[in-house]
């Protein structure tokens, strides 16, 4: 990984940000950002984000919208993180460096920091442990999976694909039929023929099956 050149919080709340005060009394220079559209003006360039789960805009799983959007471009990192409302091994699998609690002590919050822009992961270690057994029980059952996993992506046509993205997302019908230029109507019997083909009853275990799946087509394609 590059050298960080600057830390960029999208920080949607009236208080101050604590983080970004702290990353520049190491010296560490920061932007803070209040608006999503502000994140698009400037040039990224070797920078990390931190994005403030308070006042963001969350899918069913706790993750800020725009952290999904950024977290293939850039790294990004969670702050100011309700326990109660995010799942943690949902955002280490999406690729989420790491997670602030907003009931951490400021030195475990600057450790985190400085772990972090030194390209560690920042998560519990009963977590990492729990997520690296399920990703070797995974590849120790071999192509038998893959061979699941493939036949059951066959069956998915491309928009089904994209509105299962909507749905992860915690998108109900309406916005993706908005999104997508299509009736609500239309929407509907998409989403019944992907419950069908995934085996999912609702909404909740679709959820679960593109958690499951989606990590695994990538390893299988």
């Amino acid at each position: 990984m590059n050298k960080i050149d600057e830390l960029v919080f999208l920080h949607q709340v009236s208080t101050p940000c604590r983080l970004a005060i702290l990353a520049e009394s190491i010296g560490i220079k920061t932007r803070i950002v209040k608006q999503v559209s502000e994140l698009a003006s400037k040039s990224d360039g070797n920078s990390f984000y931190f994005i403030c789960q308070e006042g963001a805009a969350l899918d069913s799983r706790g993750i800020p919208l725009i952290a999904m959007r950024l977290v293939s471009h850039v790294p990004v990192a969670l702050y100011q993180v309700d326990r109660n409302t995010l799942d943690p091994a949902s955002a280490m699998l999406l690729g989420i460096r790491g997670l602030l609690y907003s009931d951490q002590r400021i030195d475990v919050m600057l450790t985190g920091l400085r772990r972090m822009v030194a390209d560690e992961l920042w998560y519990e270690s009963s977590l990492i442990s729990k997520i690296v057994r399920q990703l070797v029980d995974r590849l120790d059952t071999g192509n038998e999976y893959c061979a699941e996993v493939e036949n059951i992506s066959q069956l998915l046509t491309k928009r089904e694909r994209t509105i299962i993205e909507f749905v992860s997302s915690g998108a109900r019908n309406k916005e993706i039929a908005d999104n997508l230029c299509i009736s609500e109507h239309t929407v509907k019997a998409h989403v019944s023929s992907i419950f069908r083909k995934t085996q999912s009853r609702n909404r909740v275990e679709l959820l679960r099956w593109a958690q499951n799946y989606g990590d695994q087509l990538a390893l299988c394609s």
